[in-house]
């Protein structure tokens, strides 16, 4: 099983900020993890993913706070960024909860591909400005 592994491009050179990234990849993969287990319920799965729903919400939420206060120029494309990231968690969830196969290494794929792009452009971007 393939796994989200935290790559020097992630950094955005914010301690706190990389602190939460390093602990949501963790998160990420348990939920991987938990997948692939024999007799792991979908309901327990689901249950994860909310978990790891809500905990990238209020990380989200902490950096638009941030970018608010600040006056950050890109506030809008980099929210809207978020955005996305949290639909595509909520398409994952609902495609558990209906019992639909759920596919570790599409999962992995998404997000990898999510991570790598937000932190290397936008929370880079976010970092060099504001930092």
């Amino acid at each position: 099983m393939s796994r989200i592994e935290w790559r020097p491009e992630f950094a955005t050179g914010i301690a706190d900020v990389d602190h939460e990234h390093r602990e949501l990849i963790e998160w990420l993969n348990r939920a991987l993890a938990a997948s692939v287990e024999p007799g792991v319920q979908s309901v327990d799965l689901a249950e994860l993913l909310g978990e790891i729903f809500a905990r990238i919400s209020a990380h989200f939420a902490l950096e638009e706070r941030i970018m608010k206060v600040r006056q950050y120029d890109e506030f809008a494309s980099h929210k809207q960024d978020h955005e996305r990231l949290l639909d595509d968690i909520r398409d994952i969830m609902d495609t558990v909860e209906s019992g639909t196969a759920f596919v570790p290494d599409q999962f992995v794929g998404r997000l990898t591909e999510w991570f790598s792009g937000h932190f290397r452009t936008h929370d880079a971007r976010f970092h060099r400005v504001m930092g």
